[in-house]
């Protein structure tokens, strides 16, 4: 096992890594929208924090040699589940078809730092993907 853990995280003393790689698969800790360095969500809703937690999730991967390409699952996890579809939107600027990640989504009754949205994704990292 690999553990990796974002040095703005390792400085705000979270207690998990921001991801665990076994074998070929990475498992990426849920992300919020926090500006990076920083325990404070971006502003402006469900589509900036969509946006910001996906680039937080892209750094993520980045570390671990990879891209949007290598996740194969998400869990999603919103406050509102009136909100999906522009969570969607957004999402769908970083995964590109045909080939979508298999994915759960459900409401929350209570976010870390008062999110709107959270994500969990899972990502390939064999030669073959």
């Amino acid at each position: 096992m690999e553990f990796y853990t974002a040095p703005d995280a390792k400085a705000a003393g979270l207690p998990f890594s921001s991801s665990v790689r076994v074998g070929d698969v990475v498992y990426l800790s849920g992300c919020l929208g926090n500006v990076p360095g920083k325990m404070e969500l971006v502003r402006g809703g469900m589509e900036a924090e969509t946006r910001q937690t996906m680039e937080n999730i892209g750094a993520v991967l980045k570390a671990n040699g990879l891209g949007f390409d290598a996740v194969f699952k998400c869990t999603v996890m919103l406050a509102d589940m009136k909100q999906w579809g522009d969570f969607n939107k957004v999402y769908l600027e970083y995964f590109k078809g045909p080939n979508l990640p298999t994915r759960s989504a459900f409401g929350a009754n209570g976010l870390a730092l008062g999110a709107v949205v959270e994500l969990e994704c899972w990502a390939h990292a064999g030669k073959n993907r």
